[in-house]
């Protein structure tokens, strides 16, 4: 998402082993189905990564890597921030990026925040994408780390896909969401494709959440473990529109109509979300 904040049928499977001023849309319940997994061919990725932030220079995000987006409105899910490149939002020390949303009006929104985005300075056609991440705490809060088109090639969202590697919202601490849209499966029609998995120490340690992008699979990750899969059926666009370039976006969106579904605590702000690092690892075919 971000400030800017939201199985199967015939043509796609889902494994469960154990997310611009476009809308992010997602769903609080996406329901896995889980299926005896069948042999693929196994890609590989390049153990050094082919671009990464560690956080370790500077005191906001590198202006050569990442990008503000800015603004307010809702961002098409009734989120309640507003969306600023100013230092408060978004800074670093100590080798961690914060990302925090606080309480306080700013330009007819009740509360300002950060979405960094690499567009047009990282995107990249398949790959392992990577962030090590601690969520915060609190109902109305809602974290995310994930890809949208570079260019919308079939199309506005969802016909040109999105896919959401960490989505956490506060009035389900710990639950970890990954989750695809597609024309095919998106929250519109509640079709959307999904997994969530809790992780008891999201919100007081940092994990690391991933997804391996290949040509015939999206493979969801946490602490490098697979818990989500996405396979493409070479049935069409429709189903599956990830054969194009994608960006990174860091958002922590307030509220909207997933993460603020059970009201907001006011006193939970402000909220942090934490990142140490973001990785990218170039696909080997």
């Amino acid at each position: 998402m971000k400030s800017f904040l939201y199985y199967s049928l015939l043509f796609t499977s889902v494994l469960s082993f154990a997310c611009s001023s476009e809308p992010k849309y997602s769903n609080p319940n996406p329901i896995p189905i889980s299926t005896t997994p069948t042999v693929i061919k196994e890609y590989k990725f390049d153990t050094t990564p082919i671009w990464a932030d560690e956080f370790d220079k500077g005191t906001t995000p590198d202006p050569t890597k990442w990008s503000f987006d800015i603004g307010g409105g809702g961002w098409g899910n009734n989120e309640l921030q507003y969306y600023t490149n100013n230092a408060p939002n978004s800074s670093i020390k100590d080798g961690i990026l914060s990302i925090k949303a606080i309480k306080e009006n700013t330009l007819g929104s009740a509360y300002s925040s950060a979405r960094i985005v690499t567009k047009g300075k990282g995107d990249w056609l398949y790959g392992r994408f990577e962030v090590r991440a601690k969520v915060p705490a609190g109902r109305g809060t809602w974290p995310a780390f994930w890809m949208l088109p570079t260019e919308n090639k079939y199309g506005i969202w969802p016909n040109s896909g999105e896919i959401d590697i960490l989505e956490h919202v506060g009035y389900a601490p710990n639950e970890i969401n990954c989750t695809v849209h597609t024309t095919s499966f998106n929250h519109l029609k509640g079709t959307q494709v999904g997994v969530k998995r809790t992780i008891p120490t999201a919100i007081t340690e940092f994990h690391t959440y991933r997804v391996d992008w290949t040509p015939i699979t999206i493979t969801g990750y946490i602490d490098d473990v697979p818990y989500f899969e996405f396979r493409n059926s070479n049935s069409g666009v429709a189903a599956w529109p990830f054969d194009s370039k994608f960006h990174i976006i860091l958002n922590q969106a307030v509220g909207g109509n997933w993460g603020g579904a059970q009201g907001i605590d006011t006193s939970a702000y402000p909220a942090s979300f934490d990142i140490d690092y973001v990785r990218v690892y170039k696909l080997l075919e």
